[in-house]
């Protein structure tokens, strides 16, 4: 227990660390969004800030000149992005996923025409780094997001081109260039939080190098109902628990328990699965009383959380009694929270009422 309490300092700054390319991501896809459009491109726009960020920086000696020409290749992908979805109309699910595909592969074929090493661009010396300021910029773009959300123009427009685009067409918005400079907007956000992986946490850009972290992103704007503060909170959430599983992964003692706590949850979303289904039912012909289904999904709680540590407690009797739980069960854990958040509350989020539709001028 003592070596978990000096971990807690660490544990703080870790966690701020890791929630900062998550936060400046999901915080893009939020003006996306909420004009609209869907953005699974958050994966592909980090990759491009990332590699561009770091090429730059290496060349130049300057961070700063990086990080402008990251947010440059950012917005650039962005507006590629926006033109399929928004002049073409194109599925904007697929379009975002092409975007994806494209930049885990672009990045390593240019990085192997110019360094001749397609798995990752030469080392930046650390007076080029830059460790903390992207930190501060992520977490003071929240109040900034949510002042320019609820008390501009522009975010009154933006707003309103998401819930209902015709009324705001017909109140003088143009919807088209709203939606573009949302998606323009999430492309600058999400290239610097691909900046500050390559030129902050790392000193160079590795193929791949964000992991699944533009997934997560989209999954904390889900959680945080497509709201700067809730979705600082999600993102926050997600930040800790990965950074648990890297401070952890050499206490035994803990690393169970964590696994065991994980579980536990999936087990909780389930529950609330039950109480949903138990609401469902209650607005057909055969009504519920609210307690009995809430009672319901508490006792299945319950059962399948003993059931769950029982089973637990089997397995590692026989199973990793002597080499303990492997590290890979715990470095898994923020994916599965991932699916599990996104499984468990996307039916409970709100999404702004025009997200996905393409929008078509009357003529």
């Amino acid at each position: 227990m003592s070596d978990f309490i000096t971990l807690l300092p660490i544990l703080f700054f870790t966690t701020l660390r890791l929630t900062t390319p998550l936060l400046l991501a999901a915080l893009g896809g939020l003006f996306s969004e909420r004009a609209g459009v869907i953005n699974i491109a958050l994966e592909g726009l980090m990759l491009s800030g990332a590699f561009t960020s770091a090429v730059v920086t290496w060349k130049t000696g300057n961070p700063w000149i990086g990080v402008l020409c990251g947010i440059g290749a950012g917005v650039a992908v962005a507006w590629v992005y926006a033109i399929f979805t928004i002049k073409f109309k194109a599925d904007q699910v697929v379009s975002g996923t092409a975007i994806n595909i494209l930049m885990i592969g672009l990045p390593g074929f240019l990085s192997g025409a110019l360094f001749l090493s397609s798995g990752s661009t030469p080392s930046i010396p650390e007076q080029a780094q830059m460790p903390y300021f992207p930190i501060i910029f992520a977490f003071v773009m929240v109040p900034v997001t949510w002042y320019v959300l609820y008390k501009t123009p522009f975010g009154l427009r933006l707003r309103a081109v998401g819930e209902n685009p015709a009324a705001a067409d017909a109140a003088g918005v143009s919807v088209y260039r709203i939606r573009y400079t949302g998606v323009m907007i999430s492309g600058a956000l999400a290239a610097v939080g691909g900046a500050y992986l390559s030129i902050g946490q790392a000193s160079l850009f590795t193929r791949n190098m964000t992991a699944g972290r533009g997934f997560i992103a989209l999954a904390a704007l889900i959680f945080g109902k497509w709201r700067p503060v809730q979705t600082m909170l999600a993102c926050l959430f997600f930040g800790f628990t990965e950074a648990l599983t890297i401070q952890v992964q050499g206490i035994q003692f803990i690393r169970w328990k964590l696994f065991t706590a994980i579980l536990i949850i999936i087990v909780a979303v389930i529950a609330l699965f039950v109480i949903q289904l138990g609401k469902e039912r209650e607005t057909s012909n055969e009504k519920l009383p609210l307690w009995i289904t809430a009672t319901s999904g508490f006792i299945t709680f319950l059962l399948a959380a003993y059931i769950t540590k029982r089973i637990l407690g089997v397995v590692r009797e026989y199973w990793f009694a002597e080499t303990g739980i492997p590290i890979q069960f715990i470095q898994i854990i923020p994916y599965v929270l991932t699916i599990v958040v996104l499984a468990g509350f996307i039916g409970a989020s709100r999404a702004p009422k025009a997200l996905g539709q393409p929008y078509q001028k009357e003529r």
